[in-house]
């Protein structure tokens, strides 16, 4: 049973939204804020938990940083609207005593960090993460080396925006090497920062990226896409610049994106993308899950394939914020992708060696191990 939940309505658009506490660990909890058509509280309590999961997946007892509980929150509005950034400040300022208190969150599905970061400006709290102040040493050296982090840029993109799809790419990487396959091929569904980051970094492995989808469509090429150029030239809400595309770039409708054939399929788009009712049209070998939930249980109960889940493969966004904040790492790139990296092969190998020896899925050891990490956890801050 969740530790809180409330649901919000906005007095002038009467849009819901919803905060989900799962838990709290030394008295605070992580999770970040999604805006969507169509968002449910089952959504944003499914997703705390994942959080908890994800939170606690990532626990190494030698380390400054100790996991926090999980959190979520969501907004059943659309992100395109003209009235969507003065509902998100009206939200965060119902919101704002869990914010100072309890939750400590960030972007998600929708919504972007700057943009959470004005309307928390205006209405008067000092940070999205203020929450976790009291846990750190040095306040203020903290603030500084995580503003530092995310002053990076790598090769025309902000920092922030490429570790979590670095993660993603890092556990592709594992998933392939575990399957033995060569040669391979993948479809990134959506190029936001979590789906244009991981489709870098596999083309950067080698990994030919045969197609993208975004909001307008599906470009693809058995040949492989010029990543980096799309990358670069897509619109702040990951849509593809189709006049980039070269001869030989097809395009197709936005429905279309299972028919794209690839050996490794990375959902990092939305929720439920994969379900009982497409779940037959995926040929891939392996889907390593960037996006919360995309696949469905029901859809899960009859894919013969490997699945990454997403409590593991989309964690290095919201580690790589406490590893810098807590002085785990240093505000730059490479320890970051250092940092990342190691976290994510080890997590990766961890979780597939334990779904081998007790005979289930990559989820259910994801769920074992992480519930071990959250009773030692609360073992070790007990009283």
């Amino acid at each position: 049973m969740s530790y809180l939940q409330v649901t919000w309505t906005d007095p002038v658009t009467g849009a819901k939204g919803y905060l989900v506490i799962d838990r709290l660990v030394r008295g605070v909890s992580s999770g970040g804020l999604r805006m969507r058509a169509g968002c449910t509280l089952d959504e944003v309590r499914g997703l705390a938990e994942g959080m908890t999961a994800k939170e606690a997946l990532n626990y190494d007892p030698n380390a400054r940083y100790v996991p926090l509980g999980g959190a979520k929150g969501g907004i059943d509005f659309d992100p395109y609207d003209p009235d969507a950034v003065e509902v998100l400040t009206r939200y965060l300022r119902a919101m704002g005593p869990y914010i100072e208190r309890f939750w400590t969150m960030g972007e998600d599905l929708g919504l972007r960090q700057s943009t959470i970061d004005v309307a928390i400006e205006k209405i008067g709290l000092q940070s999205s993460i203020q929450a976790v102040y009291p846990l750190l040493d040095d306040e203020a050296l903290a603030r500084q080396r995580l503003a530092d982090a995310f002053a990076v840029n790598v090769d025309g993109v902000s920092l922030d925006e490429l570790v979590g799809g670095y993660g993603v790419a890092q556990a592709a990487l594992a998933g392939i090497e575990k399957l033995g396959l060569s040669s391979p091929t993948a479809f990134v569904q959506g190029f936001g920062s979590m789906g244009g980051a991981t489709a870098r970094y596999l083309a950067a492995a080698g990994v030919r990226v045969v197609g993208l989808s975004d909001v307008h469509g599906v470009v693809a090429n058995e040949e492989g896409l010029d990543v980096e150029t799309l990358l670069l030239t897509r619109d702040e809400h990951g849509g593809i610049d189709r006049g980039q595309l070269r001869p030989g770039d097809l395009q197709l409708d936005r429905d279309k994106w299972l028919d794209v054939q690839a050996d490794v399929l990375v959902p990092a788009a939305t929720s439920y993308a994969i379900d009982e009712r497409n779940a037959a049209s995926v040929r891939a070998k392996l889907i390593v899950e960037a996006a919360n939930m995309p696949v469905t249980a029901a859809a899960e109960a009859v894919l013969d394939l490997l699945i990454i889940p997403d409590v593991v493969a989309n964690s290095a966004t919201n580690s790589w914020w406490w590893w810098t904040l807590f002085g785990d790492i240093e505000a730059t790139a490479d320890s970051a992708f250092d940092k990342i990296g190691t976290s994510m092969r080890r997590l990766v190998t961890r979780i597939l060696d334990r779904a081998a020896a007790d005979g289930i899925s990559a989820r259910a050891a994801a769920a074992a191990i992480a519930t071990e990490a959250v009773a030692e956890i609360e073992s070790r801050f007990a009283g």
